[in-house]
């Protein structure tokens, strides 16, 4: 009876995991891609707002916001922080897709493929242990 009930358990587990992969993929596929250049002018244009608003909110020439929605040239990050307030976006999200898009121009540079990330995630780990460890080292003598 308990074998029953533990088969009885893992079907239904199977089917739960395979609906929440199809429900991820389906969302995931429908999830619009884009630069960060591209998401801000996506946000001036949505809220209705002149180039030469938002630049003159950043304090910055109007060509060179331009020129960062086209990815030409790379915002600073005190330039992200006012794009999200102006914007009333997340802040870490806005960084995010910055860092992301340098990461991404990295990979595409170096003509390497997406192994390459599995690499810098584990060397991001171990960076942080290493990281920790060092503070806690440091805070105990």
């Amino acid at each position: 009876m308990l074998i029953n009930l533990f088969r009885t358990l893992y079907v239904r587990l199977n089917y739960v995991r395979k609906f929440v992969q199809q429900l991820t993929a389906s969302h995931m596929s429908k999830q619009k891609i884009s630069t960060f250049g591209e998401n801000i002018r996506e946000l001036r244009v949505s809220a209705g707002l002149p180039l030469r608003k938002i630049a003159a909110q950043l304090d910055i020439d109007p060509s060179l916001l331009g020129k960062i929605e086209r990815n030409d040239r790379q915002p600073t990050k005190e330039q992200i922080k006012k794009l999200a307030q102006i914007f009333g976006q997340d802040e870490d999200y806005l960084l995010s897709e910055y860092l992301s898009d340098q990461i991404a121009y990295k990979i595409l540079e170096e003509e390497s493929d997406l192994n390459l990330l599995k690499v810098v995630e584990k060397k991001v780990e171990y960076l942080k242990t290493k990281r920790n460890g060092s503070n806690f080292n440091e805070k105990t003598k």
